[in-house]
C-alpha cells in the first residue's frame, strides 16, 4: 500500500510505502533568513511531517543535504548536530548544489522508518 501526505500537483511532502516514508526535499519558508535560520525550518518541516505519518527523528534512516554554499556547513551543523537524535543519528550525506532559488541555503531529503 501507497499513502502519499499533503499530495501536491508536482509532488507530495512524503510518500510511505511498507514500512519506510520517504520525504520530499524540504526547504525553508524565509528564504532571507542566515542558513542557521534556514536549517531550523526546514528540521521543523522534517519533524512536522514525520509526525504527521506517525513517526520521529529517532527512526531516521538517512538524510541528504544539500547546501547552495558549502561554506554553510558549519552553520547548518550546529542546528542540525542539536537536532537529531544522538542516540539514533541517521546515515547522512552532505554536498553543495545549486537550489531551486538562490536565496535558499539549505535543503534536506529524508527517509524514515515507520515501524
Amino acid at each position: 500500500m501507497i499513502r502519499r501526505y499533503q499530495p501536491g500537483k508536482r509532488l507530495s511532502q512524503a510518500v510511505a510505502h511498507g514500512n519506510t516514508l520517504y520525504l520530499a526535499g524540504q526547504v525553508a519558508t524565509d528564504y532571507n533568513g542566515s542558513i542557521e535560520k534556514q536549517t531550523t525550518e526546514v528540521v521543523a518541516a522534517i519533524d512536522a511531517i514525520l509526525a504527521e505519518a506517525g513517526t520521529s527523528k529517532s527512526k531516521l534512516i538517512s538524510c541528504q543535504v544539500i547546501l547552495n554554499n558549502i561554506a554553510d556547513f558549519a552553520g547548518m551543523n550546529t542546528v542540525y548536530d542539536a537536532w537529531i537524535d544522538p542516540a539514533n543519528p541517521p546515515a547522512r550525506a552532505a554536498i553543495e548544489g545549486r537550489l531551486a532559488h538562490p536565496s535558499l541555503k539549505v535543503e534536506i531529503i529524508a527517509i524514515a522508518a515507520l515501524d
